[in-house]
């Protein structure tokens, strides 16, 4: 959506937008092969029409993407109505693959005589950055902003070729275009922390403030973030709708598990056959299955039983016996069911699992650091806000901050790209970065929060990325669910074992910079292989 506003916004500064007869939109590699599953369609055709991500209404998306195709109209920038056949003017290329990136797609407009007026190829290399070969900084390479001359210009011209200075050279004179506290790694971050006796979160802090954003600006961008985060998670638990689009047909999650865990957070959350609990009360019983007619054998002698009458219904939900499965005529006897609640555990998965059902949905959600891997920053954070935190805004600064951190690391070090690197660059990231945040906000040393994001991408190294039929689903959101468990155990892990580690952060990076470049093509993106080819559709989910 954003290369599609930018690509518009070019057009209008060059005086070209009226002159536009018809448009071509080709789509490459990774971005083609999946493209249809991840929505790729809409946002281009939106971004043209001159929508922005952020304040676009989520709702309208489906009814005004329907009307494209219906009527064959596109009104570029809002303003100008051109002729648009889907079929016809959308190519799919996912047989060939741009250099610069995999997520590559070409923007080409004509005039009525069908000459060239202008053209130009995005890269999407993933957190919602947009990048062009040829100017590189220019077209948002270190900014999200679709308007570039909105963009404060020491943001706007930083050179993207940082490194660590040379050990026992001069340091290099000063550069207004850069920050205060720049760093290119893991080391450089760390001696910046000792030497100026600042946390991470703090660093990030004053660099920020040399972009030209004040105390109190960054204070509400901050807060937005979290907000649209923690917004996500209140429609994942809410929702009414029971499947996800698709042709997958699954079925949503979260709200059941959210109401399952009996504590409502959200208030006015509740169904005619759950309601929400209020903290302290007491929660009552989830009844069996319709059709369940599993007796106690200590009702079995029940004198109305022997009478032929069914206790089953005067007996209390918690004293109705489940079916165990096993045979008691052998020597391993079955184990009879248990349920058993592990808080943590249990919140950070149906946080991360509402998140990545609206993201399946078409919600917003908070690019962090990808769309696919959108769902374990903010459970762990809501995890810490809801049940750990005793000053929930400084937690939220703190993290977000670190996190923002680890994510620079990662960009400059290795990707965030699923299509360069497969899930490791997504949810693995996203792993280290929760885990440092939660590392930070539990006030551990520069060092020990390091150690907790190394932990946490060091253990998803060589994770694939084969969504199947190219939707951000299975096995995407329950691995969402996964990876903010992960992070929450490597930043204990490494709190428990402060300076006992013989990997560093930029060691673990460099090796998933090497896992990526090694890694077959099919497992970056594509849905050629892996859970993509084994499991056919339509599938039979479980219950929940």
């Amino acid at each position: 959506m954003r290369a599609g506003k930018i690509f518009i916004n070019d057009l209008e500064e060059l005086n070209l937008l009226e002159k536009v007869k018809t448009v071509k939109i080709t789509l490459y590699g990774s971005l083609a092969a999946t493209g249809k599953g991840h929505h790729t369609p809409q946002a281009i055709l939106l971004g043209l029409e001159g929508s922005d991500p952020e304040t676009i209404d989520t709702g309208t998306i489906p009814s005004r993407y329907q009307a494209i195709l219906d009527n064959k109209h596109l009104t570029l920038g809002g303003k100008h109505v051109i002729h648009y056949d889907m079929d016809r003017d959308m190519l799919w290329r996912w047989d060939q693959v741009l250099k610069t990136h995999p997520n590559g797609m070409r923007f080409s407009v004509f005039s009525e005589h069908g000459d060239l007026l202008a053209t130009n190829e995005y890269y999407s290399v993933g957190g919602g950055f947009v990048v062009n070969d040829k100017t590189k900084v220019d077209e948002n390479l270190f900014y999200k902003g679709v308007d570039k001359s909105s963009v404060h210009g020491a943001r706007l011209h930083q050179t993207h070729s940082l490194s660590d200075p040379t050990p026992g050279a001069p340091p290099p004179p000063p550069d207004p275009c850069q920050p205060p506290y720049p760093f290119a790694s893991g080391d450089s971050l760390l001696a910046l922390t000792r030497k100026h006796n600042m946390t991470i979160a703090q660093i990030v802090y004053d660099n920020e403030l040399h972009f030209g954003l004040g105390h109190d600006e960054i204070h509400e961008k901050i807060m937005r973030i979290w907000a649209v985060m923690d917004d996500c998670i209140r429609q994942g638990v809410s929702s009414s709708e029971e499947k996800l689009p698709g042709r997958l047909g699954l079925r949503r999650r979260a709200p059941m598990l959210y109401r399952r865990l009996m504590r409502g957070f959200y208030p006015g959350l509740s169904t005619p056959h759950m309601p929400s609990i209020a903290a302290g009360e007491q929660a009552p019983a989830i009844h069996a299955p319709e059709g369940f007619d599993g007796i106690s054998s200590s009702h079995l002698d029940h004198p109305e039983h022997a009478k032929g009458s069914h206790p089953r219904s005067r007996l209390p939900a918690a004293a109705r016996a489940r079916r165990v499965v096993g045979s008691f005529d052998h020597p391993v006897l079955p184990m009879a069911p248990r349920k058993t609640m592990i808080p943590a555990m249990d919140f950070l998965s149906c946080y991360a699992i509402a998140v990545n059902e609206v993201n399946a949905s078409g919600g917003r959600i908070v690019t962090s650091p990808t769309n696919g891997a959108a769902g374990v920053i903010p459970a762990v954070l809501k995890y810490i806000v809801e049940f750990i935190s005793d000053d929930p805004v400084k937690s939220v600064e703190t993290f977000l901050l670190t996190a923002a951190a680890i994510g620079m690391l990662f960009k400059r070090g290795s990707t965030i790209s699923a299509a360069e690197g497969g899930c490791q660059a997504e949810v693995g990231v996203a792993c280290s970065m929760a885990s440092a945040g939660f590392a930070a906000c539990m006030g551990a040393t520069p060092e020990t929060v390091l150690q907790a994001a190394e932990i946490g991408i060091e253990h998803n190294l060589g994770l694939t990325c084969d969504p199947i039929d190219g939707l951000v689903q299975v096995p995407c959101i329950e691995r969402n669910s996964l990876g903010a468990v992960k992070a929450v155990t490597a930043a204990q892990l490494s709190m428990a074992s402060s300076n006992v580690y013989s990997v560093t952060l930029d060691e673990a990076i460099e090796a998933m910079r090497l896992t990526a470049a090694d890694m077959s093509v099919k497992y970056k993106e594509t849905s050629l292989s892996g859970l993509a080819r084994t499991v056919k559709i339509p599938l039979t989910m479980p219950n929940c």
